[in-house]
């Protein structure tokens, strides 16, 4: 019997959502697509004529610049809607009627879709070069997001909590400055140094603190999260989960980093 229920949920979820309205999630996947291109192409044009290291480093590391120009320029776009959408935009207000799990825009799947074509453009890379540009843990985060988020855009369904999870990614062109500076040969610069308190105070605010606040939420709106379809339910809670554990490590490693740079300015 519950063979049977799955299979129904999951035939349900095709037919009255992924096969719905294909146009908008599968014409902004490919514009992500197109705009990292873009990114990348012009992180290599700006680069080479700005960055006189540049032309100095090896074929994998000027992919690797590329690669986080691209991240970056992603980064900044989806943390900005992330932020205006959570905050600062009444769509999931609860003064509004009906469960704010299910509530969606034309404007907020269309976003999720540029944010699906960057995680995918950035995940063959990582295959392309694996491991250069991250390990299994980087795969991991990715396929879990790309998982979660392509979901969301498809169903309609808990894009509050994904945007909640995505303003995380404002900690992203911190970390790709630091390796910037770091290849540049300014590691022991004041800038590199700055970067790294900035790193470590983004990611306390938007990977801890924040992730807090999402389960702190999802606590108070369990009854409406119920309503969500079995698939999305468990995302809705696995993703956050497994992330947050992720970030906790992480910002160890970050903590750390800060210490020993600062112990060596004393």
């Amino acid at each position: 019997m519950e063979v049977k229920y799955y299979k129904s949920q999951a035939e349900q979820v095709v037919r009255n959502y992924l096969l719905a309205d294909p146009v908008l999630p599968y014409s902004s996947l490919l514009i992500g697509i197109f705009l990292c291109k873009m990114a990348y192409d012009l992180t290599h044009a700006l680069s080479t004529y700005y960055f006189k290291c540049y032309p100095s480093l090896t074929k994998v590391q000027r992919i690797e610049w590329n690669n986080r120009g691209m991240s970056s320029a992603h980064a900044i776009y989806i943390s900005s809607v992330s932020i205006y959408l959570v905050f600062f935009n009444n769509m999931f207000s609860d003064q509004l009627e009906g469960p704010v799990t299910l509530r969606y825009s034309n404007f907020s799947t269309f976003t999720l879709g540029v944010s699906v074509g960057y995680f995918i453009a950035d995940l063959v890379m990582m295959f392309w070069l694996f491991p250069s540009l991250g390990g299994m843990e980087f795969v991991l985060h990715h396929l879990l997001s790309l998982i979660a988020i392509a979901y969301t855009m498809l169903s309609g369904e808990g894009q509050l909590y994904t945007y909640m999870v995505l303003i995380s990614e404002a900690t992203t062109p911190e970390i790709n400055l630091r390796w910037f500076l770091d290849t540049a040969g300014l590691k022991r610069s004041s800038a590199y140094l700055i970067n790294g308190l900035l790193m470590f105070l983004a990611w306390l605010v938007a990977r801890i603190f924040l992730f807090v606040y999402l389960f702190y939420h999802m606590y108070w709106h369990y009854d409406q999260i119920e309503k969500m379809h079995i698939f999305g339910y468990i995302l809705v809670f696995l993703v956050p989960i497994v992330l947050f554990g992720m970030n906790l490590v992480w910002f160890g490693k970050i903590s750390k980093g800060v210490k020993k740079t600062l112990a060596k300015k004393k």
